[in-house]
C-alpha cells in the first residue's frame, strides 16, 4: 500500500505543443484536476426515492498560486490569452505521473497586507480535460 507523496517538486510547464512544455515559473499550489460530475435525475413516479445517472464532468477555472516578481510576471503573461498545451508534474521529473490538458492562462496580482509575500494567480481556462498521461 502506498503512503503517498509530498507535494515538493509538483512542477507547472506550458507550451506552444505537447513537445515543448517547458517550467517557466515555480507554484504555491494547485488546484483540483477535475470536478464532480453533474447528476441527471431519472427518477419516476414509480420510484420510492430520487435515482441519478452521472452526466457531464464539472470543470472550472483551474488556479494557481505563485510569488509575484516583475520578470515572472512578465513571463507569464507573455503567454497569455494563447492556445498552450500544460502539464502538472508530480516526482521528480514527473515519476509520480503527469497531467496533461490545453487551454489559456491569464495572471494578476493578488491583494496582500502587512507582513506578507506579494503573490499572483495563473488562472487555466481548460478545453480539455486534464488526463494521467501515458507517455
Amino acid at each position: 500500500m502506498g503512503k503517498g507523496i509530498s507535494t515538493q517538486g509538483v512542477t507547472l510547464k506550458w507550451g506552444s505543443n505537447s513537445g515543448s512544455l517547458t517550467k517557466k515559473i515555480d507554484i504555491k499550489d494547485f488546484p483540483d484536476l477535475g470536478g464532480a460530475p453533474e447528476m441527471l435525475e431519472t427518477t419516476t413516479l414509480s420510484d420510492a426515492a430520487q435515482t441519478f445517472i452521472l452526466g457531464i464532468q464539472s470543470l472550472s477555472a483551474m488556479e494557481f498560486t505563485a510569488n509575484y516578481t516583475k520578470s515572472d510576471f512578465e513571463t507569464v503573461e507573455s503567454d497569455a490569452n494563447t492556445d498552450l498545451y500544460y502539464a502538472l508534474e508530480f516526482g521528480t521529473s514527473g515519476s509520480e505521473g503527469v497531467f496533461k490538458w490545453q487551454g489559456q492562462h491569464s495572471v494578476y496580482v493578488v491583494g496582500a497586507g502587512v507582513n506578507a509575500v506579494t503573490e499572483m494567480k495563473i488562472v487555466v481556462a481548460p478545453s480539455t480535460k486534464p488526463e494521467l498521461s501515458t507517455t
